[in-house]
């Protein structure tokens, strides 16, 4: 065999062995890229809320029942005497869902062991809740010295039986009894009754200028911004009254039209 050839058939084993010890050795993990690392970091971060749900629904059931209802949220919800049924509250608005969300019924719900009305009960809490937020500042008061009782009054100058109401207010005062108005104008905005109330708040003297506005008389004062009208009327409204006057009690109950100073006296004492 010639040298040449020789030399030729060594060069030939030496790139063949190389290449066999290039396949033999592992593959270099390919490099992570920005979207992939982006997108990794998306998956546990979904993995972490779902885990903080579940935790949280654990926790406080409500939290899965609002899960299945559209805008609802825990703090709105609250269980009820029935399984699987759950009492939603938006402002003062009550109904009951049941625990997937499919089903909404709206009406009273009553004891009927004890012929409680659940339903009522929770509307005077909320009814109380809304009154205490409502400033007094904005409220006509008429009352004794030392009151044995508060009550709130919805009132509109035009209304009969609240004139009737008014004319009393020495005979309430006397048997210990607070007098709290809230103006509030049945006809709504821009109307004369709403002008009225506006005029009695603007006046110098409200008190004064309410008596003589429910005895007939005009008054000359115009109505000046930033009274609570609309604001006591708004309030009246979240209430669904139906008339007035409407007389709110401490604990939230309202008692609908006119009730005499010794009848309302013996319910406050009584209690009931």
């Amino acid at each position: 065999m010639s040298t040449k050839r020789l030399v030729v058939l060594l060069t030939l084993c030496a790139a063949a062995h190389s290449a066999a010890a290039q396949q033999a050795q592992p593959a270099s993990p390919a490099q992570p890229t920005a979207q992939g690392v982006q997108t990794q970091l998306q998956q546990v971060q979904q993995a972490i809320q779902q885990l903080q749900a579940q935790a949280q629904a654990k926790a406080d059931p409500r939290a899965e029942v609002a899960s299945h209802i559209s805008g609802a949220h825990p703090d709105e919800l609250r269980a009820t005497p029935i399984p699987g049924v759950w009492e939603l509250t938006r402002g003062l608005d009550i109904a009951y869902v049941t625990a997937d969300g499919k089903y909404a019924l709206t009406g009273d719900l009553v004891d009927l062991g004890t012929n409680d009305n659940l339903t009522e009960a929770r509307r005077r809490e909320l009814r109380a809740k809304a009154l205490a937020a409502f400033p007094e500042s904005e409220m006509l008061v008429f009352g004794p010295k030392d009151p044995k009782y508060t009550v709130t009054v919805f009132t509109d100058v035009d209304c009969p039986y609240c004139r009737k109401l008014h004319s009393q207010m020495a005979e309430y005062n006397h048997l210990g009894i607070r007098v709290r108005y809230l103006l509030y104008p049945r006809t709504g905005p821009n109307t004369e009754s709403w002008t009225k109330a506006e005029q009695v708040w603007c006046s110098p003297n409200r008190n004064d200028a309410l008596t003589r506005a429910k005895l007939g008389e005009e008054l000359k004062t115009k109505a000046c911004p930033n009274n609570p009208v609309a604001h006591s009327w708004a309030l009246g409204q979240d209430f669904d009254l139906q008339g007035t006057p409407a007389i709110l009690l401490a604990d939230g109950e309202l008692v609908p039209g006119y009730v005499p100073p010794d009848v309302l006296a013996k319910r406050l004492k009584d209690g009931k």
